[in-house]
């Protein structure tokens, strides 16, 4: 029971014979008048629950204006989706204005090709939407390891109305019953040639098709098929036109049989995102999530995404989450460095363990800056980078040397892999997570550092 503060100064009662002690209550009844109510709604009640419905309508009792606002940061910056709203894409309108210009006008087919993360998809996305308003007819087909010839492009025909084939008019019966030319295909397979011939009776419109994650494929006969129909629609002067896109060093890694196809194609690698086009990454974001971000928070995010558009959205996403969850509308460094440490642990999920492991024990043995110098020079060229990327991130730092010895270590130990047919020794990352992982780590200890410097001098 509660002492009251008035019994201190009451006079003592008379001592009397002790009794025998009682047995304790059981826990529950000492404290059964201070325990929470455990009834199963108030226990519902304290558990995590989802800030706004499946419909983004925010729940008006609990939500406030931060809640809003991190509503919309959801849409401004989508790290883990590409871009499909044009509202929010950034950059890259040079290489845009390129492919639609080689689509247009030279009538080539297109292959893209990059590293994972460069804005591949996303820029897909904003090339079929151009398309779409010139009215041509896109089919956007995503492949996999088990994409066959007859199934992707029986698809793509299902997409084309019969009424844009030459044999048929607008009023003929087929066409108003809703046949396509896919209806036209035998029942049974069709070979590339086929394909090309029944695309040849296209009228009226043009036709692109889209695939996507191309490098997933691993039919030989498929890409051989590929490279087939790309020449005879290009020989053939067809309405249809392809647009291959996937991860890869270069184009032969990307499609077969190049050179029986190189004058019909326009071989378009992606590059990494100027500074300004990633501020204007962030500054779009900024508008549409109605967060203001410090200029010493873009400089911070400009340096630590090194061009790459995945890593600038990841990190501005969660820096403008932090400072949503610190009820500030204004984005800091401060919330830029627990970004760093959010995405490290984010990626460290996505790195096998081993290779953890591995750089974790170089880490200990004082090789940080060394491991920060080769990440960077990776992120810096764009994935696959040689020892003359190392001394363009390590400028006249004493570093550079040692990154340099460093790298027949790492070959050996597996983390990186040497591209053997290149003469220039180039490399890169077994793990494509760990470059970003060791960047994020490497400008996370640089900050921090800084920061107790500017502390201690007050």
């Amino acid at each position: 029971m509660a002492l009251k503060i008035g019994s201190v100064f009451r006079r003592k009662a008379p001592k009397q014979k002790a009794e025998r002690p009682t047995i304790a209550a059981p826990l529950s009844d000492l404290f059964a008048h201070d325990a929470p109510d455990a009834s199963p709604r108030a226990a519902a009640n304290l558990l995590p629950r989802f800030k706004a419905s499946a419909g983004d309508q925010i729940d008006r009792q609990r939500g406030d204006r931060f809640t809003s606002m991190r509503l919309k940061l959801r849409a401004a910056f989508t790290p883990s989706q590409p871009v499909v709203d044009r509202r929010m894409f950034a950059g890259r309108s040079g290489v845009l204005a390129a492919m639609i210009s080689s689509l247009e006008d030279q009538r080539l087919h297109l292959v893209i090709y990059g590293s994972r993360g460069i804005g591949k998809t996303s820029l897909l996305h904003m090339l079929s939407q151009a398309a779409k308003d010139a009215r041509y007819i896109v089919h956007y087909s995503s492949c996999g390891a088990a994409s066959n010839f007859q199934e992707t492009f029986r698809a793509a025909a299902a997409e084309i109305p019969l009424l844009f084939h030459n044999g048929y008019g607008p009023t003929a019966e087929e066409a108003e019953s809703g046949a396509n030319f896919a209806d036209l295909l035998p029942k049974a397979s069709f070979s590339p040639r086929q394909f090309g011939e029944l695309c040849a009776r296209l009228t009226g419109t043009r036709m692109i098709i889209v695939l996507d994650e191309f490098d997933r494929s691993v039919s030989m006969e498929f890409r051989r098929e590929i490279a087939e129909l790309i020449k005879i629609l290009s020989d053939r002067s067809v309405r249809v036109q392809l647009i291959i896109a996937g991860v890869a060093g270069d184009i032969a890694e990307l499609v077969e049989h190049i050179p029986s196809i190189r004058r019909n194609i326009l071989a378009v690698r992606i590059p990494l995102l100027t500074e300004d086009e990633t501020r204007e990454l962030v500054k779009t974001g900024e508008r549409a999530s109605g967060l203001v971000f410090d200029p010493a928070a873009i400089d911070f995010i400009v340096r630590t995404s090194s061009g790459w558009p995945y890593i600038a959205s990841l990190i501005s996403h969660h820096s403008g989450l932090a400072a949503i969850e610190a009820s500030r509308s204004t984005v800091l460094p401060s919330d830029v460095s627990k970004a760093l440490h959010g995405a490290v642990l984010e990626l460290a999920g996505r790195i096998p363990k081993a290779a953890q492991t591995q750089v974790e024990t170089l880490r200990e043995k004082g090789m940080t800056k060394l491991l920060t110098l080769l990440a960077g020079a990776s992120l810096h060229a764009g994935g696959e980078f040689d020892l003359s990327d190392i001394d363009a991130v390590a400028g006249k730092s004493a570093d550079g040397a040692g990154a340099k010895r460093l790298v027949a270590q790492l070959a050996n130990d597996r983390i990186l892999l040497r591209r053997p047919d290149d003469s220039a020794e180039s490399y890169v990352f077994l793990e494509d997570g760990l470059p970003a992982y060791l960047w994020f780590q490497g400008a996370q200890d640089d900050f921090q550092a800084t920061r107790k410097v500017r502390v201690s001098n007050g």
